[in-house]
């Protein structure tokens, strides 16, 4: 088809949506020639000039001419109370313009979300598809707490550690969002339809590919990057050596987005990924706390340390402990040998096992000494015991 004379029904070069979802459809996600090519001509005058062409500009994209009908892709997510959304939209997440010449020409969205608000405060939580229980576990909670702080869980929707997080949000009235390799109205993988149903309910199923589109291994590489610069930061959960949730990592930090992993088992091979990622300068992360602490406004989410009750050798100075140390538990012994075993003075000796002594950590019985049970660590003060 070439010239003006036999343009498609829907072909209206004004129309900068309805060119961009067709561009969805013509370039594969990632295409930086075609993205070029948009950004300097205008989503509808690229395509004129495509079909002016016969092909000539790109046979990749040509080849899909015939079978390119965006008011079709339209029809059919609307029948899925879907939408269309472009740059410039107000639903439109702007930490994706970060991707430049490898942003999305749009999204279709699948929801009742705003994606924008949605994203606004998130987190991505990725990793293995065969995780295991401790993986899943430690998912869940981070989709939990996270969610508890009002941060949306984004992931892959795909079967493990994605699956974990997206349940977890869902169980606490959190808000999820699943970026998908499909299309929004193909459930992928089939095993989750459920899941990605009860998304769809009430967060957002969000692709940049239309409609009908089937998953492929690259348009999950693609997919990744979506991932990474919708979120405030990733997790990488549990992931092996070569982990499509690597990929994932590997785009947050080219875009300067936060990058965290947890730690797993040395022997385990779902970790090892998680560790490569923390031994090339990702951040160690545990829970939900310090994830939010990772991705969070500095000073917002603040991670304290647990709350341990001091014990009375906490209260102590180096030299009191070494004195401590150094009483017998069972058998009574001299004064001498209490500081011959501590490295001491007799004298300083003397008056640090009065003042273990007053804090029950010293007790003397027959002129000789043993270790005591002990007080509580602070004085009524607050302040160290001297």
């Amino acid at each position: 088809m070439s010239g003006g004379s036999r343009w498609p029904a829907w072909f209206d070069p004004d129309d900068d949506r309805l060119a961009r979802a067709a561009w969805s459809r013509l370039a594969e996600p990632g295409d930086e020639e075609a993205w070029g090519f948009v950004a300097e001509h205008g989503a509808g005058v690229a395509l004129r000039l495509l079909a002016d062409s016969g092909g000539r500009v790109s046979p990749r994209w040509w080849v899909r001419w015939a079978h390119t009908d965006p008011r079709r892709d339209l029809r059919v997510v609307e029948r899925f109370g879907g939408r269309w959304i472009v740059p410039g939209d107000a639903q439109w997440p702007l930490r994706l313009d970060d991707l430049q010449q490898r942003r999305p020409f749009g999204l279709w969205v699948r929801g009742p979300l705003d994606p924008a608000d949605a994203c606004a405060r998130s987190v991505a939580v990725v990793g293995a598809r065969a995780a295991t229980y401790y993986g899943r576990d430690l998912a869940a909670g981070i989709a939990t707490g996270c969610a508890d702080a009002g941060y949306t869980t984004v992931s892959g929707g795909a079967y493990g550690i994605d699956a974990a997080a997206h349940r977890a949000a869902l169980a606490v009235d959190g808000v999820t969002v699943a970026v998908l390799a499909c299309g929004i109205d193909r459930a992928y993988p089939r095993g989750n339809e459920r899941l990605l149903e009860q998304i769809a309910e009430v967060g957002c199923l969000v692709s940049e590919v239309p409609p009908g589109s089937a998953p492929t291994r690259w348009r999950f590489l693609e997919r990744n990057r979506l991932i990474a610069a919708l979120t405030a930061g990733t997790v990488v959960v549990e992931a092996g050596w070569r982990s499509g949730a690597q990929n994932t990592a590997r785009h947050a930090l080219g875009l300067g987005r936060p990058l965290g992993a947890c730690p797993g088992p040395v022997t385990s091979a779902l970790s090892a990924g998680c560790h490569r990622l923390l031994r090339e300068g990702a951040v160690c992360v545990c829970d939900a706390g310090e994830v939010l602490e990772l991705v969070a406004p500095i000073g917002e989410q603040l991670t304290l340390d647990p709350d341990l009750t001091p014990t009375v050798l906490d209260a102590l100075r180096p030299e009191q402990r070494r004195v401590y140390e150094a009483l017998p538990v069972r058998t009574p012994a001299g004064m001498d040998s209490v500081a011959r075993h501590a490295g001491l003075e007799p004298r300083a000796v003397e008056r640090i096992l009065a003042r273990l002594a007053a804090l029950d950590l010293a007790q003397l019985s027959g002129g000789r000494w043993l270790r005591g049970a002990g007080k509580p660590a602070r004085e009524p003060s607050g302040r160290p015991a001297r």
